[in-house]
């Protein structure tokens, strides 16, 4: 099997995320600007995890176009990175909704946590599957953003129980980290032309 009918798959669910966070957005029964503010925790912990999905969005694009055929240990490990971001939309609204209070912050991290985890496992299946000598593998290399994430999420969690504010700026961090699109992959396809 070829990797389009997961890629298509994911994109859908993927995209059923974002519809569900959007959702979890209330309007506003006033008109006027003060009647926002109430919004603003749940509308910033939405951006934060808009943009969590989109990086992954992007990457998992950019990943399955270097792979060249799917076993049953891929679309396996692909479900298990699916769940761990299908929690992201709970996770978001029960942030957003107690205003960065610890545990939700904290089950936050964990959750982000668990799908780079989940990420790591596919990236590993897909190698794998494809070899060392693969153009994915070429393109990894070290792969030092993959390896620093789930650090600094650990990190994160630990300190959301005493700063949310800190615990935050460090979920933030690895968004910005991962937010430029991962080049490594286009420019293995690229030198193989």
């Amino acid at each position: 099997m070829n990797s389009n009918r997961l890629e298509a798959f994911s994109d859908g669910v993927l995209a059923i995320i974002i519809t569900i966070m959007v959702l979890e957005l209330k309007v506003p029964h006033g008109t006027e600007w003060n009647d926002l503010a109430p919004l603003l925790p749940v509308f910033l912990s939405y951006i934060l995890s808009f943009i969590y999905i989109g990086i992954y969005w992007n990457n998992h694009h950019h990943m399955m176009h270097a792979v060249e055929k799917v076993s049953g240990g891929i679309l396996w490990a692909n479900l298990h990175l699916l769940f761990w971001l299908s929690l992201i939309p709970f996770v978001t609204g029960w942030m957003g909704e107690n205003h960065f209070s610890e545990l939700p912050v904290a089950l936050y991290g964990a959750v982000l946590l668990m799908a780079a985890v989940a990420y790591f496992i596919l990236q590993n299946r897909i190698l794998s599957v494809q070899g060392k000598d693969s153009l994915l593998a070429k393109a990894l290399g070290k792969d030092l953003k993959g390896k620093a994430s789930p650090i600094i999420y650990i990190i994160a969690i630990i300190v959301s129980f005493y700063s949310t504010w800190i615990a935050g700026a460090l979920y933030i961090l690895v968004a910005l980290m991962w937010l430029i699109p991962d080049k490594r992959i286009e420019i293995i396809f690229k030198e193989k032309k």
